[in-house]
């Protein structure tokens, strides 16, 4: 009896003990739910006046960007490569749709948007992400900084023929997005200056422009729309530039917004899976009647800081912000214009590297070069990927030419042989002048020429070591080279540089 009491008593504790067990991990799970769902719902509260404010960009109705913001959001959130970043109409991608709008029109938009997303899955299928790993941090920081000054120069425009009350309202708005944060960081600074400008211009009734003067905000759902255009080689080769550029921008600012989520996060982002969801994402949100979308960088950034890290937070962002749309329609209506001109000038201060200034002072002039040269570029173009293009094109000019610098010391060994020791790297673009380092008249008559420094790279290489051979075997000298490495062999090899004798070494190569 006394031993079943125990057992009994042993059996009721492990219940209890697997009891708490389950507790604890459902709390943790019901835990994490509840964190993503609120993160995403902040980040949808966040989405709604940026979202406005680039559909005044693109100039286009509020309802497009607002779909897109909610079908990039939830696409992504289902095919995407990196949990927990934010896909939705951006700054930059608003800026580049401008020019096709107002010369062909809302649908040829749908029709670009549409081939963007094709564009962006094909180079995922194609795995050319990749390339964008070669892309110069100098560039990158053109990139950024060319699409924060583009963001505020388009503010400016929108001052035009506005009275001064619009003026104040922009200086409170900027004030309560900066300094609203000190007292209560739980809620979006930018959301709380929308509201509290809202409530100041109904109350006041001020004659502003207001967002319902751009385009009326439905309580309709997005819907299958087929692009009203015709589908003919005319009509792919308007959109064709812009579908590229809007491609090329696109994956450049959500790669680099998914890096920062990884460093954030401390986890790993699938490159080639991430451009494939972009693709999908843009195709389906151009089929729904929205406008190209990217990664957000600063949305991104609220979302992993209020602890998300999945993919629910995404997928609540999409469906909450279209939730709120049907439910604050007539308020969001009265928005003034001035509040989202203050929120986007924060933006681009925000989205301004300023760290890369003091950066340029340390940087060697060449390389230093390539950041405003990007910038300038890109302003003069107001195009982001021609910048990025020609920043690329100068930094690989400086490159080429750094490393085609190359030179050699002399020595003579203990035959009285004179030795040349080279250094740098011999490719084609460094062979003509590899050719003239070598005093062919005066040397001795054996030539030692030491690569352990040195790399041979290609055909144009080789070619210039044999032509040095056949200048040497001309003046009845002998040439014995060392120290090529296995690649380098390989290609001398493949070339058929005249052999004699050999050298010291297994990969040595006595030639005369």
């Amino acid at each position: 009896m006394l031993f079943n009491r125990r057992e009994n008593a042993k059996k009721k504790q492990r219940t209890k003990v697997q009891f708490l067990q389950i507790k604890i991990t459902n709390n943790l799970h019901l835990s994490k739910i509840k964190t993503e769902v609120l993160a995403g719902a902040t980040v949808a509260l966040a989405l709604i006046p940026e979202s406005l404010a680039f559909a005044a960009i693109a100039k286009v109705n509020p309802m497009v960007a607002l779909y897109t913001s909610f079908c990039m959001a939830v696409v992504i959130s289902l095919v995407g490569g990196r949990p927990a970043m934010i896909s939705a109409a951006t700054g930059s991608m608003a800026l580049l749709m401008t020019t096709l709008v107002e010369k062909h029109g809302i649908e040829y938009l749908f029709a670009a948007t549409i081939l963007t997303g094709i564009i962006q899955f094909l180079i995922g299928v194609l795995k050319l992400e990749r390339f964008f790993s070669f892309i110069p941090q100098s560039a990158i920081a053109g990139f950024v900084n060319a699409l924060g000054i583009l963001i505020f120069t388009a503010q400016l425009r929108l001052f035009a023929g506005e009275p001064w009350q619009m003026y104040v309202m922009v200086a409170v708005t900027l004030a309560i997005v900066y300094l609203f944060p000190r007292l209560i960081k739980s809620i979006p600074s930018p959301l709380i200056a929308i509201v509290a400008m809202t409530i100041v211009a109904i109350a006041t009734d001020l004659d502003i422009r207001r967002v319902g003067d751009i385009g009326e905000i439905t309580r309709n759902l997005p819907v299958l729309h087929i692009p009203q255009v015709s589908f003919s080689l005319e009509t792919l080769m308007i959109i064709l530039p812009y579908s590229l550029t809007l491609a090329i921008v696109g994956l450049l600012e959500s790669l680099l917004t998914a890096a920062l989520v990884d460093e954030l996060t401390d986890t790993r982002t699938s490159k080639n899976r991430e451009t494939k969801g972009q693709g999908i994402a843009n195709a389906v949100t151009g089929l729904m009647g929205g406008m190209a979308g990217c990664g957000m960088v600063g949305q991104s950034v609220i979302n992993t800081r209020c602890g998300a890290k999945g993919r629910l937070s995404t997928f609540v962002a999409g469906a909450f912000l279209l939730f709120s749309m049907f439910v604050m329609r007539d308020i969001v209506q009265q928005i003034p214009m001035a509040a989202l001109v203050g929120v986007m000038i924060m933006v681009s201060f925000e989205t301004f590297d300023w760290k890369s200034l003091k950066v340029l002072r340390k940087t060697p002039l060449p390389e230093a070069l390539v950041m405003p040269f990007t910038v300038i570029v890109a302003l003069v173009t107001h195009d982001l990927a021609q910048g990025v293009l020609a920043g690329v094109i100068l930094n690989l000019l400086i490159f080429g030419w750094q490393v085609a610098q190359i030179r050699t010391t002399l020595s003579i060994d203990r035959n009285e042989n004179r030795v040349y020791y080279i250094h740098g790297q011999l490719f084609f673009g460094s062979a003509n002048q590899f050719v003239e380092l070598f005093e062919y008249t005066t040397d001795t008559d054996k030539v030692i020429i030491d690569f352990h420094r040195s790399h041979v790279w290609d055909q144009a290489a080789a070619n210039a070591i044999a032509k040095v051979v056949s200048k040497y075997h001309r003046l009845n000298k002998h040439v014995t080279i060392v120290g090529l490495n296995h690649d380098s062999h390989t290609t001398v090899h493949k070339s058929r540089v005249p052999e004699g004798d050999k050298g010291a070494g297994s990969r040595d190569r006595g030639m005369g």
